[in-house]
């Protein structure tokens, strides 16, 4: 790598300026005088969209293998996979000319009708943050940079440039965060993408504690910032804040900006020296990788096939999967030979090929008889005659597979959707064909949860598909007739309407803010909170066989926080067929200080097995496992006390617990102050030893003041304390009278004096 500092001493003012703004759409600006090359970047979260001319914004790109989007990927639960992915996307990079891929997005997936939800993992940070390392390390692997997106807080389509999210220091760093801190602090992208939007009124591209103090400062991030495309509104305020290169370019009177506020001294030259050290870094690093050659297509889309595979989820299944070859069997669905594999917007990817699931059928069908019909049509209009002929041919066949693919105009980038629906007349279709044919399976694409209630009940089985990528048309048959065993489980609940949403009551906002009030409970934490009831839970997904699993055991059952602990288990095959189990395991804490879900997901682990075979699972749970983040401290707290270790095949099976007890070894300050309450002095150690003498002395004035006897005398002082617990101190001791030795601001602050020291 060339000497970086002497690179940047030579270079010219204009020059650097120059360099933190893209040059066109999809490079750097190169200084050629310096042998400075440029850095080619493009979108990549599922898929290598590699434009002909870097000039252009448009949506047309050279072939490259589509892979299934992350809302199914992040259901295979597998980090090997993901790898393996990784180190596809890369190769096709390489061979592409492309440095940078513009992935993975993990943002969460804080209400499901955000229209980009397809490119997200999950709505459990968790499980995101561990994919997401997963894929940039298979990419990043193979010398091609990665741009962990959009930084942050970034969940809705709705109003998504402008819209501000106000959302409290807690559940930003317990859900909004840490699948971002995993990925930097464990994988190290080369780059990192700040969203559009504004968090708590500030614009996510001049926001200097999220860039500089938490992204660099606090998580030892080495790359670059870069904006998402036109996300800039103050080129100099963002360079201040820790954005490194803006996009898209080229944009002189940016530049000239730049230049303007270093003459006059608004822009420390050092500061902007720092932004073009951390883009060179990458540029030289992204040098070091040859480009062009070419890659394994075939093998690609073969490797596509079985992530698609693993990914698909099968929800509901009386028994009529896997399917028997031969026979007679209704196609019913537009998606059936008019795969619906991807989804609409930036990542939108010029497949280098396309499995029509209609054909991947008859491949595996035997001698089968096979009829089709188109089922809906195109648009969202209502056409009774497609419904007609679907139910004549459903009749007519031993099974009906209903193809039905959530369309384009309801789900995309760059909108949200409006309700969890099917259009009409897809709800129509379902509920005639299974009216006339119990044996119906129904096989869905769509990138996000989708409401069910209105059919599911009719149909015998029903296989979650997602955005399978371009082999997912033979992935489905693969399902269908047994191939390959079902694995995938739910990266996010399905609920049983929009209104039982977590976010529901908050979402999209007004007056240009959406305000974050379910905190902390969103997907199946605020689910369970609630105890609400819905369709399918997070983690669910059946299998062609059955899985048994042992009670949990745990390294120690007091453990130190600072130590963390081992839970471990064995997990059996019971059935007759191979097959692989996503084992959960989830921490719930027994008493806390802050309201916290009954559950969260901290670990898991995927076993294939054969069958009657038996695997040993063991999870390690580190200090993050049982900590929250106290806004108080402005840090991570595990408090002492009871936790029970759940394992379980979903959020809602849960097959074991193990109680264990952990001892803090935090040595935290009080946070007593001069309006704390009674109560929150009692409750602090330091607060109830400084506070003892003047307390007893109040109770035995109200002993005396109560003039009753017995049980109801102890009756009316326990009422008293209810009551007097939620009154500031200071204000309790004003109703004392003359009989304190001090004033009672005098007094409360010389017992802050003892507690704080």
């Amino acid at each position: 790598m060339p000497q970086i500092e002497a690179i940047i001493a030579q270079m010219t003012l204009p020059e650097k300026a120059a360099l933190c703004t893209g040059a066109t759409a999809w490079t750097t600006t190169p200084v050629e005088r310096l042998a400075v090359p440029e850095l080619f970047v493009a979108d990549g979260p599922h898929g290598v969209r590699r434009v002909p001319d870097a000039a252009s914004m448009a949506i047309g790109a050279l072939p490259a293998t589509c892979f299934p989007t992350a809302s199914a990927t992040a259901c295979s639960w597998d980090r090997t996979l993901l790898q393996r992915m990784g180190q596809a996307l890369a190769a096709e990079a390489i061979a592409l000319g492309v440095d940078v891929l513009l992935g993975p997005g993990v943002n969460m997936k804080r209400t499901p009708v955000c229209g980009r939800n397809f490119e997200y993992f999950s709505e459990d940070p968790y499980l995101a943050g561990e994919l997401a390392v997963s894929l940039i390390d298979g990419i990043q692997s193979r010398g091609v940079g990665t741009s962990l997106k959009h930084y942050a807080a970034n969940n809705q389509e709705e109003q998504r440039m402008t819209i501000s999210a106000e959302v409290d220091q807690r559940t930003l760093r317990e859900i909004y965060l840490p699948a971002f801190e995993a990925a930097v602090t464990r994988a190290q992208p080369w780059t990192v993408m700040c969203s559009y939007n504004r968090i708590n009124g500030v614009y996510a591209s001049e926001d200097r504690w999220l860039l500089t103090d938490i992204l660099r400062d606090e998580w030892g991030f080495e790359g670059f910032v870069v904006s998402d495309w036109t996300a800039v509104h103050d080129r100099v305020a963002a360079l201040q804040a820790g954005l490194d290169l803006e996009m898209p370019g080229p944009r002189p009177r940016r530049v000239q900006a730049v230049i303007d506020a270093v003459a006059l001294g608004e822009l420390a030259e050092a500061t902007l020296d720092e932004a073009v050290r951390r883009i060179l870094r990458i540029v030289f690093r992204a040098a070091e990788t040859p480009k062009g050659a070419g890659f394994d297509a075939a093998s690609h889309h073969a490797l596509a096939r079985q992530i698609a595979a693993d990914s698909m989820v099968l929800l509901k299944n009386d028994g009529i999967l896997p399917l028997a070859q031969g026979g007679r069997i209704a196609v019913i669905g537009r998606a059936a030979r008019q795969a619906h594999f991807q989804g609409g917007g930036s990542s939108h990817i010029n497949a280098t090929r396309v499995d029509v699931p209609l054909d991947e059928l008859a491949l595996l069908a035997g001698d089968a008889q096979i009829t089709f019909c188109a089922g809906y049509p195109e648009d969202d209009s209502s056409q009774p005659a497609l419904i007609a002929e679907a139910v004549a041919a459903a009749q007519a066949a031993d099974v009906a597979l209903l193809y039905v693919a959530l369309p384009t105009f309801k789900e995309s980038e760059g909108y949200d959707r409006a309700d969890l629906e099917l259009t009409r007349h897809q709800v129509a279709l379902i509920q005639a064909v299974t009216a006339a044919q119990p044996r119906s399976v129904v096989i869905l694409n769509n990138g996000s949860a989708i409401a069910m209630s209105d059919w599911i009940d009719g149909a015998a089985a029903v296989l979650e598909g997602w955005m399978m990528g371009q082999a997912g048309g033979g992935a489905i048959a693969d399902l269908l007739f047994g191939v390959v065993n079902p694995s995938g489980k739910l990266a996010e609940t399905f609920p049983l309407r929009l209104a039982d949403t977590p976010a529901y009551l908050n979402y999209p906002g007004e007056g240009g803010k959406v305000r974050y009030g379910e905190g902390v409970f969103i997907g199946y934490r605020g689910y369970d909170a609630r105890e609400q009831p819905v369709l399918f839970p997070f983690g669910h997904g059946l299998s062609y066989t059955t899985f048994q699993y042992s009670a949990p055991r745990v390294s120690s059952q007091t453990f130190r926080d600072v130590d963390g602990l081992v839970v471990a288990f064995e997990v059996t095959n019971t059935g007759a067929v191979a097959g692989q189990e996503i084992a959960q395991v989830y921490v719930h804490d027994c008493a806390a200080s802050v309201q916290r879900p009954p559950k969260e997901l901290k670990g898991f682990a995927k076993v294939a097995l054969q069958p009657g075979e038996t695997q040993t699972v063991a999870i390690p749970l580190d200090f993050r496992a049982f900590a929250f983040f106290h806004p108080g401290y402005g840090r991570w707290v595990a408090e002492a006390g009871e936790f029970n270790i759940l394992v379980g095949a979903s959020s809602a099976d849960l097959r074991g617990a193990v109680r264990v007890t952990l001892q803090s070894t935090a040595a935290l300050p009080s946070l007593l102050g001069p309006m704390s309450t009674l109560s929150e002095w009692l409750e602090d150690p330091a607060g109830r030893a400084a506070l003892e003498p003047i307390y007893q002395q109040a109770m035995a004035a109200m002993a005396a003041s109560v003039g009753s006897d017995g049980e109801e005398r102890a009756a009316e002082e326990a009422a008293a304390m209810v009551f007097l617990a939620q009154v500031p101190l200071v204000d309790l001791l004003e109703f004392m009278g003359d009989g304190l030795p001090a004033a009672p601001a005098a007094l409360v602050q010389g017992l802050l004096h003892q507690v704080h020291g």
